[in-house]
């Protein structure tokens, strides 16, 4: 039987990774098989899905984010392995346990170990008491996925429980990737409040959180602007007219202030030039 984790309230992410554009803030967004953002001149960033499959969408972000605080709850082992219970792990996230979700967490496990995610320059390594640099490298989040069905006497068990009888439960062990594992052991991070990201209402609203808080570090006022196109493409939204990104970004900017993760948040128009503002 798999031990009860120690609860702790703080999710610890890679903050190169955290920076980088990932996971599609809209399922019903066109999917164009990849994703791809240039930061700046000699540097690209592309998400690449594995032939057959999708990019990682809003349900994989909370998968991924539910999976570095279980890392975290287990004490962040060197060698980033995770264990779980299928159903205990989707408890965690708000889901309902039951047969499509235990496909849906599957299926999203097997797409954080086969998507490709390739940087030129963008990616940036860290090493213990040495700068991050950036480099050029390819890697997936997950190096490994294990899921393994429960044992036959606990299988029997499950017809007392009608909720579990669509499709059996299991126990899975994930291994973080290499590349995310240097990172944390570097100390390159940020950090989330676990709480706070259960209570922000839409996927863009919890990517916001989660770039903001690897972003913050290094604004030392606890403030800071971005041209709004670049924060579209960075985040990163389907919208590419100024108006829809101000209507999408405008209820997420409320959450984050409500939940109180930031004390301001805005879009500001300068001229012909329209940047987002933020301050902590």
């Amino acid at each position: 039987m798999l031990a009860r984790r120690p609860s702790t309230r703080l999710v610890t992410l890679d903050r190169a990774l955290e920076r980088l554009p990932l996971f599609r803030l809209s399922d019903s967004a066109a999917d164009d098989g990849a994703l791809q953002w240039v930061p700046a001149p000699a540097q690209r960033w592309r998400v690449l899905p594995a032939p057959g499959d999708r990019l990682p969408g809003t349900f994989d972000q909370d998968v991924w984010v539910g999976l570095m605080h279980r890392w975290a709850e287990s004490g962040r082992p060197d060698d980033g392995a995770i264990t779980f219970r299928l159903h205990a792990f989707l408890r965690s996230l708000g889901r309902k346990a039951d047969g499509r979700t235990y496909e849906q967490l599957r299926a999203s496990l097997a797409r954080l170990e086969r998507t490709t995610l390739e940087s030129t320059a963008a990616y940036h390594a860290a090493a213990p008491a040495a700068p991050a640099v950036p480099v050029d490298v390819r890697f997936t989040l997950l190096a490994s996925v294990v899921i393994e069905r429960r044992r036959q006497e606990d299988h029997d068990q499950l017809a007392l429980f009608p909720a579990f009888t669509a499709n059996e439960p299991g126990d899975a062990r994930v291994v973080l990737s290499p590349t995310v594992r240097q990172n944390l052991a570097a100390g390159f991070v940020a950090e989330l409040s676990w709480l706070r990201y259960q209570q922000l209402g839409s996927p863009v609203a919890r990517r916001l959180y989660r770039l903001l808080a690897a972003l913050g570090p290094d604004l030392p006022e606890r403030r800071g602007r971005w041209p709004l196109e670049q924060w579209a493409e960075q985040l990163p939204l389907a919208q590419r007219y100024p108006s829809h990104l101000q209507r999408v970004l405008q209820p997420a900017h409320e959450m984050l202030i409500a939940a109180g993760a930031v004390r301001a948040a805005a879009v500001v128009q300068e001229g012909r030039d329209r940047w987002v503002e933020y301050a902590w």
